[in-house]
């Protein structure tokens, strides 16, 4: 069977007719040396037979299995929503011991005077471990679809041209260690008030949003790029990981753990809560300044 020609030798063959076309009109011609064409080696038919297979294959199976995770996701929340207690029921968390417990023992059990901080890093701490997690995730996969993607509103640089407005960065270089410092507070006073590091972090990938704006990126890059910014994450959700799961082994097993609830109301105390809010605010801050490098020039 012929190999079908290719889009390049097709034209080959047109410029070569045309040339002798005009060479009988107008008499011989002497163009100009040329180097000949390098040599294109003919592809593998058997390897790209195989590939076109996969394909094909892959294409087939791939709804398959897609429409049987979903049903088989769709089945297993189905059954669980219908395991709930009816709305209202007696045996419901809203009557039952569990949210007594959390109030009349939260102080005592996290050393948390914000009894929300107290559940949410401590008695549901792989709640808040899942949502970290999904955060970083869905960072991931904005990774890997943009990542490198050039982006037209930025220099060659990587800078956004709003450095050049000096109510920008004169505005900029006042708020942003406010904004920054406000963020450090509310993280740190997550154990003893209304914050915590959802919040803080928020505030700080904020701050840090605006100094990318007002200055470029190119400041932003010396102690946060994309090396650095993994081994941060990783770090954070590393140190969550076996924190609680040391913490939740311990108090499982009824073994005294070295984190010690310590005396209420102070900065340094609730045991793991207060690490644990910095861990969360630090992804989530690298997550909303990654998010926003990502989408303005394509890498952090």
């Amino acid at each position: 069977m012929a190999r079908k020609k290719s889009i390049r030798e097709r034209f080959r063959e047109w410029d070569a007719d045309a040339f002798d076309l005009t060479e009988q009109i107008s008499g011989p011609m002497h163009p100009a040396p040329q180097t000949p064409d390098p040599v294109i080696p003919e592809p593998d038919t058997h390897v790209t037979w195989i590939e076109e297979r996969q394909t094909r294959a892959f294409a087939r199976i791939y709804p398959v299995l897609a429409a049987v995770l979903g049903a088989v996701m769709i089945a297993f929340l189905l059954r669980t929503v219908l395991a709930l207690p009816a709305f209202g029921a007696a045996g419901t968390p809203t009557d039952n011991e569990v949210v007594e417990r959390y109030v009349r023992d939260g102080l005592s059990e996290t050393g948390a005077v914000n009894i929300v901080a107290g559940v949410i890093l401590d008695y549901r701490a792989f709640d808040t471990l899942g949502e970290s997690h999904v955060l970083f995730t869905a960072l991931t996969a904005v990774l890997i679809l943009l990542l490198g993607q050039p982006n037209d509103e930025t220099d060659e640089t990587g800078t956004l041209t709003m450095q050049h407005d000096r109510v920008v960065t004169m505005t900029a270089s006042i708020l942003v260690p406010i904004i920054i410092l406000f963020g450090v507070y509310v993280i740190l006073n997550g154990h003893l008030g209304p914050g915590g590091g959802f919040s803080g972090g928020a505030i700080i990938g904020a701050g840090l949003i605006l100094y990318a704006i007002a200055f470029g990126f190119g400041r932003i890059e010396a102690f946060l790029n994309l090396r650095s910014f993994r081994g941060i994450c990783l770090a954070a959700l590393w140190f969550y990981s076996l924190s609680k799961c040391y913490s939740f082994f311990c108090g499982a097993n009824g073994l005294h753990t070295i984190f010690s609830p310590g005396e209420a109301g102070r900065i340094l105390s609730a045991g793991l809560i207060l690490p644990l809010n910095v861990a969360v605010g630090i992804v989530v801050a690298c997550t909303m300044y990654g998010l926003f490098s990502v989408f303005q020039r394509g890498k952090i």
